[in-house]
């Protein structure tokens, strides 16, 4: 695991954050504080995404530069970190190889809370291996997305359609409001392809990156 600031974690409670970060943007951050401060975690790793699954790898931004503005963005917070254990290894970045991979890594103590968009909970039973997922989280936090509704619909019939479909989810999840930042990656990348402006969209940092690699022109 890569480290991004000086100083050792020795927290059990740990959030993974995880996505392909193509470019990481200010929603994101906003996302991973709240949950890391609603569910007093003690850190919060980012977890940029090596060769999506769902992604063809030509449309895909190289991993040097998706990890280099993950640690540019994260500079400044000290409770979080930069994963590289989907970058460094081959093929097909699934969710169960890589949570295996971070508890060999981490204390056997640790606590694992993944953080999920809730429309990708309501297909979390289609992942490749969802009962193995579910075996090495402590909690799955779901937030909302925009776009997405304005507010999450859990009730007593959402939950049963949830545990019908992959039994044990709702003994683990915790749904977490957090702010709506109508913020997007495919977007970001549009408006600099089209000479617009992410000012105030993305850190400060990442946007000089972008403007200094010639991303996505």
């Amino acid at each position: 695991m890569e480290q991004t600031k000086p100083g050792s974690h020795k927290g059990q409670r740990i959030g993974l954050m995880g996505g392909t970060f193509d470019p990481i943007h200010n929603g994101h951050l906003i996302i991973a504080e709240e949950v890391r401060t609603v569910l007093d975690l003690e850190m919060m790793i980012f977890i940029p995404a090596g060769q999506p699954p769902h992604k063809p790898e030509n449309n895909t931004t190289a991993a040097y530069h998706r990890m280099a503005m993950v640690q540019l963005s994260i500079a400044s917070n000290d409770f979080f970190i930069a994963s590289r254990v989907e970058i460094d290894r081959s093929g097909p970045s699934y969710l169960v190889d890589t949570l295996r991979l971070l508890h060999a890594e981490l204390p056997p103590e640790a606590e694992l809370t993944f953080v999920v968009g809730w429309d990708s909970l309501q297909e979390l039973h289609n992942w490749y291996q969802p009962e193995g997922i579910l075996e090495q989280l402590t909690h799955l936090a779901a937030v909302g997305r925009p776009g997405y509704g304005d507010k999450i619909a859990y009730n007593a019939d959402n939950e049963k359609a949830l545990e019908a479909r992959l039994p044990g989810l709702t003994q683990k999840l915790c749904v977490v409001p957090t702010p709506q930042i109508g913020i997007s990656s495919t977007d970001l990348r549009r408006r600099v392809a089209e000479g617009r402006p992410i000012k105030y969209q993305v850190p400060e940092a990442v946007e000089q990156y972008i403007n200094t690699h010639g991303l996505y022109r």
